[in-house]
């Protein structure tokens, strides 16, 4: 089994917590034997911090992760071209939750660039100077910075998420936004109503302009009734955006280690029974193979083409 999951928040507890990916209390675990693993490793950075506390844990995720990668016998990625092309079975990507610390700053957005990061979620849960966050009070959509940043990360190379963006930040992007962008950790609206789903018409644009969207594990997210939520769940949402036009472009997005995962999932390697699960469904093992690795590989590999 191949896997491409979109999103984890255990390099912000490799940092904070001061573990590296060995530790086994982790949702990540490296030592899984997939046929081929790529994990995006996001530096989640809270609202509640200063810009100077934000840039300050970037910087030291900067460090742990090509430091854990080589311990651990993981590629980090420096270019789309090397996911099929590396040797190694374990790969990695450096990405960045929460673009707040970019602080009006246009020049910053070629810095993040040329420290490795791939994607960037415009914002968390709150307003920064990008736009506004899903659980935003009093969202307003994108700022006049916003709508420079957007054409400067797309220049630099870096994918747009809009995992975490309101609704009007997020259309606000589409009208902005020239390349496809993407929803690394976000579930469908129409199965669990939650803002920090996308809607329908959401997905469908996402589909439509090549982007791609990763089914998010964590648990408020997957069911009305968060204690109930289970693998099942999961199927339920993959279904739905299957239904809208997404077997090229639904992929995972778990969120390992910053949610809370649903009761009959304990980490990474229940991924196996996931993928078990849409067999026993009779989903074709093509399909299967596409949402867990193959939708995310087409997508970075032809990114700048």
């Amino acid at each position: 089994m191949k896997v491409f999951d979109l999103h984890c928040d255990t390099l912000y507890k490799a940092v904070t917590m001061s573990h590296g990916f060995s530790c086994s209390d982790y949702e990540v675990q490296t030592d899984v034997d997939f046929e081929k693993y790529l994990q995006c490793f996001a530096v989640w950075i809270p609202d509640a911090l200063s810009i100077k506390q934000g840039r300050a844990l970037f910087e030291k995720a900067k460090i742990t992760l090509p430091k854990e990668c080589k311990i651990n016998n993981i590629n980090l990625v420096d270019s789309f071209k090397e996911i099929n092309n590396s040797t190694k079975n374990k790969l990695a990507m450096f990405t960045l939750e929460n673009c707040k610390i970019i602080d009006n700053d246009i020049s910053y957005i070629k810095y993040l660039a040329d420290s490795n990061i791939k994607t960037a979620t415009l914002t968390w849960n709150d307003t920064n100077c990008i736009g506004d966050g899903a659980m935003a009070e009093h969202p307003t959509g994108i700022t006049e910075f916003g709508k420079k940043a957007v054409c400067e990360l797309e220049n630099q190379g870096i994918v747009i998420d809009v995992s975490h963006a309101s609704d009007k930040l997020f259309y606000d992007v589409c009208e902005i936004a020239e390349k496809p962008f993407i929803a690394t950790h976000s579930n469908a609206r129409a199965v669990t109503a939650h803002k920090r789903n996308l809607t329908d018409e959401q997905a469908e644009i996402i589909f439509k302009n090549g982007g791609i969207i990763g089914l998010n594990f964590h648990n408020a997210f997957l069911n009305n009734e968060p204690e109930k939520a289970c693998i099942d769940d999961i199927l339920k949402h993959a279904e739905h955006f299957l239904s809208l036009g997404g077997e090229d472009y639904v992929c995972l997005g778990s969120d390992f280690d910053g949610g809370i995962l649903p009761y009959d999932i304990r980490n990474n390697r229940n991924l196996y029974e996931i993928y078990n699960l849409f067999l026993q469904k009779n989903y074709q093992e093509a399909i299967i193979d596409k949402i867990f690795y193959e939708n995310a590989v087409n997508f970075f590999e032809n990114f700048d083409i």
